[in-house]
């Protein structure tokens, strides 16, 4: 397995994190742009950047060069705390999706979710509101299309909302506010509507609530990508060439 690390020659995290994985090829790169061209020419299964990049430039090395195999991309977060992994999603790419954007965001990190940790996913669509007490809303209507495409594309998957973050994730609360619910509190794929709270959200639980952070994961192209943050930890590199590998 080979994977381009454009920053591994020159960024203390990526030569410690790399040291971990003796059975992968990390390739150094000079630059970003010539790290992405040779992973569009097929000298690498796989690229993880952004320890020295911005999100942006990285978006655009991938976007510029690698085929999509979904109608749009995407990013998730894989957030893991002892046992306990949560997939959040979109956080790092989607300012305002449309309804078709939020709907391939919840399939394709459906799809991550269960390529890397082999667990059913249970999707939650997060809001302020659950099960229409914030009253009407454009973003609701999106929420609940997206959960009849889902539910009429992939009937196996077990998904939910609109509802609240701890509807979502608490068994006690759910018993409260969605008795019914067939996540019952255990949601382990969290979706949310637009970039702000994605981005707060994965922020929070890395900061606040000590989860190691993936990515964000880069879905939708026709191979695995990340976009490391700059504030990626020696754990959170870890735990992204982890997920990259396992998506492999």
């Amino acid at each position: 397995m080979k994977i381009l690390f454009p920053e591994l020659s020159t960024n203390i995290i990526a030569k410690q994190s790399a040291k971990s994985f003796p059975d992968i090829e990390f390739i150094p790169t000079e630059s970003l742009d010539q790290a992405a061209s040779l992973l569009k020419s097929g000298a690498a299964d796989s690229m993880i950047s952004g320890l020295d990049y911005s999100s942006r430039d990285v978006l655009l090395a991938y976007k510029d060069r690698i085929p999509l195999s979904s109608d749009f991309f995407s990013s998730c977060f894989i957030c893991q705390k002892g046992d306990q992994i949560l997939a959040i999603a979109d956080g790092g790419v989607n300012k305002t999706p449309t309804k078709e954007q939020l709907y391939t965001i919840v399939k394709d990190t459906a799809k991550t979710y269960k390529t890397f940790t082999g667990n059913q996913p249970k999707i939650a669509m997060l809001s302020y509101s659950t099960y229409g007490s914030g009253g009407k809303n454009p973003d609701l209507d999106k929420i609940h299309y997206c959960i009849d495409q889902i539910k009429q594309n992939y009937p196996n998957y077990i998904i939910d909302g609109e509802m609240q973050l701890d509807a979502a994730i608490n068994p006690q609360v759910a018993n409260k506010k969605t008795p019914n619910s067939p996540l019952k509190g255990q949601a382990n794929v969290l979706i949310v509507p637009d970039l702000n709270s994605g981005n707060i959200l994965y922020k929070s639980l890395e900061q606040f609530a000590g989860f190691t952070i993936a990515g964000p994961i880069i879905q939708g192209f026709n191979i695995p990508l990340a976009d490391l943050s700059r504030g990626s930890t020696i754990e959170d590199t870890i735990l992204t060439i982890n997920v990259i590998k396992g998506l492999l």
